[in-house]
């Protein structure tokens, strides 16, 4: 009998500076993840790529938290995933 894999997602709050000023920030965000966990440096990757952000500062994440929860969208392209900032 094969095992179905579980939908993990990452719960996190965020900050974002903006190297011309001003910033967002955000609380209680939840992301799709592909395995059972991302790095800060990945995730921060991955939400201002998805986000579309420029001219980022520093990224902060906080009070990260995988969770099991069914995916809520189809996965990322891999170019979204892995952009840089």
């Amino acid at each position: 009998m094969s095992r179905v894999p579980e939908d993990k997602r990452v719960c996190f709050d965020f900050e974002i500076d903006f190297s011309n000023g001003g910033g967002i920030q955000g609380q209680g965000f939840r992301l799709d993840i592909q395995g059972d966990d991302i790095s800060d440096a990945e995730l921060a990757d991955y939400i201002v790529a998805d986000m579309r952000l420029l001219m980022v500062g520093e990224v902060r994440i906080l009070n990260k938290a995988i969770i099991k929860e069914q995916h809520k969208r189809n996965p990322a392209s891999a170019s979204a995933a892995g952009s840089p900032r």
